[in-house]
């Protein structure tokens, strides 16, 4: 007597195609979900630094950072800028200048969170650093005026951003970004980051 094979039928293999349909669909809109957090982080962390920089020249009349030295010495006993209308420095610098400035007067101001005495610059969701300046390589960079700068931003997120907020084009408008060699940016890879330089 022949034995039947057991095998699955077409109902069964259609359930199967079906039920990983939906997982892969599930994996990629979780990826979009994600992504699109991102995003906002960003998005929010530009507005939050840039509502800060108004109301701290809505109060004090002057930059953070660029605050007067003198002034600033009395109201909290900081450090404190030249009053000469900009922000000095590159927003991520190490040294101690307006650019580190500009987070310890906010500090102390209470418009951000943070330890008064800390100049250091906070991280953003992807490791790296922001803050605020009016120091740019102009040969690189078209903004003029104070920007809010964030270090190592993807280029997914980058693009996206763009698109949502700006031409699309890192080298012109209200965003523009250098890739990691410093290197004004022409168009966004996926797996590259980027500095990002946001026009106040």
């Amino acid at each position: 007597m022949i034995k039947k094979q057991a095998g699955f039928t077409l109902v069964e293999i259609a359930i199967v195609l079906v039920i990983i349909g939906l997982l892969l669909g599930g994996v990629l809109k979780g990826r979009e979900i994600i992504n699109n957090a991102k995003v906002i982080n960003i998005e929010n962390s530009f507005t939050g630094i840039s509502s800060a920089i108004y109301s701290y020249q809505d109060r004090y009349r002057a930059l953070p950072g660029d605050d007067h030295d003198d002034k600033t010495e009395n109201r909290w006993g900081v450090d404190g800028g030249n009053n000469d209308g900009d922000i000095g420095g590159e927003f991520n610098s190490k040294s101690s200048g307006e650019s580190q400035y500009f987070w310890l007067h906010l500090r102390n101001a209470k418009l951000v969170a943070g330890a008064a005495s800390d100049k250091i610059q906070p991280t953003n969701s992807f490791g790296g650093l922001m803050g605020a300046s009016s120091t740019v390589d102009s040969a690189k960079i078209k903004i003029s005026g104070v920007h809010v700068g964030f270090d190592k931003v993807p280029g997914k997120i980058v693009a996206i951003v763009e698109t949502r907020s700006d031409d699309s084009n890192p080298k012109t408008g209200g965003i523009q970004a250098t890739d990691s060699d410093g290197n004004a940016a022409s168009s966004y890879e996926e797996n590259k980051d980027y500095t990002v330089y946001f026009e106040l």
